[in-house]
């Protein structure tokens, strides 16, 4: 069985190392000099330094920048990269809107642990690749940077995670790109707005006194509130202090107000001729995605399941990282599961009143599953 880390596992990062000059004597009249060691890659803000979340700073001391070939130059894209690498697909989790890979800094651990083996990838735009050259960041600049990123270090089809805006973004790549996608989770899916909408015609000096509003700390901390129901006040301001690091990179208005006039994703009439399997997960307490629009996707997605999670708000991967990863895992391992045991039966033989025995020794289905109770519902009645 698969043992997951507990909801409180990790403890604090180990303290900065003190370096002190060697053979120093101290005295009164003079100072000990002495430098903390960065943890963190250099080209993240040096607001990193603050975050006092022992997951959030794990992963981010993770990241990575790597060049993927895009616009006739390369783009150093920001990533996290596996631990290991293993036979199945991989997983490989986008983010939201405006958001970094950080959103996954619960969840990829429950993951990792869960044996898979699973990326986080920053959307070009956004996140904490380099932009000194900034180039488009429209909905096709964006598909095309994914892509070029998958097929130089993945180049194995993906299980395609994607919350909230991600989902579009994962919707659109695996049309454009289905022998890149395996299979899709969509989590609080927000894919029936019709792009940036209006927000696309406005004037360029309008556009970028929203998108400097739009990182502010008072629009920051609101958006959290709205997004964690009932969360503490000291753990809000935790959260939106992750959440805000990208905007705090030189390029993150120009890029912002490129993809806002740029009109942004509008997948609604594609999502009928998405054939992948897709799992959909959705936070029962969810107040900026209509839970009709969840079940309104699971309709039209000709090859979906869906699941709730109660007391759950508009991330559930950062507010139930357990749920989700247990419900990502199982959907990723189903189909391996199922392999297994029918490679088992293929070994079985009809024999004498004992019944079946094994014509040669043969290890049971994994059972790793077995005693892990999931807590979610209710679901929507099968539609026709």
């Amino acid at each position: 069985m698969v043992t997951f880390l507990s909801a409180g596992a990790g403890g604090a990062p180990p303290p900065a190392f003190l370096l002190f000059e060697p053979n120093l004597k101290c005295s009164n009249s003079r100072r000990l000099t002495m430098w903390a060691r960065r943890d963190f890659p250099d080209f993240l803000p040096k607001q990193v330094e603050k975050i006092k979340d022992p997951y959030a700073r794990k992963l981010a001391s993770r990241i990575e920048r790597v060049p993927v070939n895009f616009s006739k130059d390369h783009v150093m894209s920001s990533v996290v990269k596996p631990k290991e690498q293993k036979e199945a697909n991989p997983v490989v989790l986008l983010h939201g809107f405006d958001s970094t890979c950080l959103e996954w800094r619960y969840t990829l651990p429950f993951l990792e642990e869960a044996g898979l083996e699973t990326w986080a990838i920053d959307i070009l735009g956004w996140g904490f690749c380099d932009l000194e050259k900034l180039p488009s960041c429209d909905v096709a600049s964006k598909r095309d940077h994914l892509y070029q990123l998958w097929s130089t270090y993945i180049r194995r089809p993906m299980v395609l995670v994607g919350p909230s805006l991600g989902s579009a973004i994962a919707i659109d790549f695996s049309l454009n790109y289905p022998e890149a996608v395996d299979r899709l989770v969509l989590i609080n899916p927000s894919v029936y707005s019709k792009g940036t909408g209006n927000l696309a015609t406005l004037p360029k000096a309008v556009a970028y006194a929203g998108v400097y509003l739009l990182k502010s700390i008072p629009i920051r901390l609101y958006a959290t509130s709205l997004a964690f129901n009932g969360l503490p006040l000291s753990t809000c301001i935790e959260w939106t202090n992750i959440g805000r690091l990208h905007c705090l990179l030189p390029w993150w208005e120009d890029a912002t107000v490129n993809f806002m006039i740029s009109g942004g994703y509008n997948v609604i009439d594609q999502i009928e001729h998405v054939k992948h399997k897709t799992l959909i997960i959705l936070g029962e307490d969810d107040h900026i995605i209509d839970y009709k629009l969840g079940v309104r996707l699971h309709c039209e997605l000709p090859n979906a399941t869906l699941r709730q999670i109660p007391k759950c708000g508009h991330i559930p991967h950062v507010q139930k990282p357990d749920v989700v990863s247990r419900l990502i895992a199982e959907f990723v391992q189903s189909d391996q599961l199922q392999r297994v045991k029918t490679d088992c039966l293929n070994h079985l033989c009809s024999c004498d009143d004992f019944g079946y025995l094994y014509k040669q020794p043969v290890s049971p289905p994994s059972l790793q599953f077995r005693d892990i109770t999931l807590v979610v519902g209710p679901f929507p009645e099968p539609c026709a």
